[in-house]
């Protein structure tokens, strides 16, 4: 069984910085694609960034870009955002996921598997 486990999230000022991290268990990790995702209540969940298989070079969405940082240790089963000059628009659930293949995607369909998610809330 495929589980993913977040943790970091929590309160911070608008400026700060958090870390997610996600443990992921019950699956060869190396081989698929991660990704972070997130959700308002009463909105749709939305892309913030994958890494594929190997690496490479991350995509993030454009709210994101040069803020966030998606990385991975494949020794350790572990994906991690780690999230500077956070705004209060960065308030959500997030949610690591992880994809049915190697390569990732913005499309919220393209992930298999879900973690259970943690708050991140930024004041103003």
């Amino acid at each position: 069984q495929v589980q993913l486990v977040e943790s970091g999230g929590g309160l911070v000022q608008a400026g700060g910085s958090l870390r997610l991290s996600c443990s992921v268990s019950g699956r060869t990790f190396r081989s698929y694609a991660m990704g972070w995702l997130r959700q308002v209540p009463g909105k749709e969940r939305e892309f913030v960034a994958y890494d594929n298989w190997r690496g490479g070079i991350p995509v993030y969405t454009d709210s994101v870009k040069g803020r966030f940082t998606i990385s991975r240790d494949n020794a350790m089963n572990s994906v991690y955002l780690k999230m500077n000059s956070l705004k209060p628009e960065d308030t959500a659930v997030y949610y690591c996921a992880a994809g049915k293949g190697p390569y990732g995607s913005t499309a919220i369909l393209s992930y298999a598997y879900w973690g259970q998610g943690t708050q991140v809330t930024v004041s103003s």
